[in-house]
């Protein structure tokens, strides 16, 4: 019998309480939100469970949110992968926009190394304990981390472009 999302969530629950929230079912991955002090241990949990056995970390990447309250400002987004039930999961642990840190998981999993060397290159999110966190696309010299959403897209001061032909207004004379 292939594993069930309620399963999954009430083991979550007993074994974390209040540090994992916000269960959805969407589209067809199961997600829920985890508190970033208790993200190493929740991972570790879906892994070693007998039951659960999430024991492929499939991805992980950041997200920038600047509209949000300041403790919702970051998102660590991680995607887990059971093999043998074949049952994806996605989780999202919030981070504080003045001091984006987490722990890293490169004692769960190996290939989260460059992950999450890529993701502080681009969101300048700290992982606590990474072997080797430094730039890995960007020069080492860079300041800024290109992925925030901290600059415009595009030269407010542009005159040789028309909004118009580019169907951004909705006023189209």
């Amino acid at each position: 019998m292939a594993l069930e999302t309620s399963v999954i969530q009430d083991k979550l629950t007993n074994k974390f309480g209040d540090n994992v929230t916000e269960f959805n079912q969407i589209k067809d991955i199961f997600t829920f939100e985890v508190a970033p002090d208790s993200m190493n241990d929740v991972m570790r949990f879906l892994k070693e469970d007998s039951v659960l056995r999430f024991n492929f970390l499939t991805d992980l990447c950041g997200v920038h949110y600047p509209d949000n309250e300041k403790d919702k400002q970051f998102a660590m987004v991680y995607h887990m992968h059971n093999w043998v039930d074949n049952i994806r999961i996605r989780f999202k642990s919030f981070l504080n926009g003045d001091n984006p840190e987490i722990d890293t998981v490169t004692n769960l999993f190996l290939s989260a190394n460059w992950q999450e060397r890529e993701t502080y290159d681009f969101y300048g999110i700290i992982f606590k304990g990474h072997p080797q966190l430094k730039r890995i696309l960007n020069m080492d010299e860079m300041v800024s981390f290109p992925l925030r959403k901290e600059f415009p897209l595009e030269d407010g001061g542009r005159t040789d472009k028309d909004d118009r032909f580019f169907g951004r207004t909705t006023d189209n004379r």
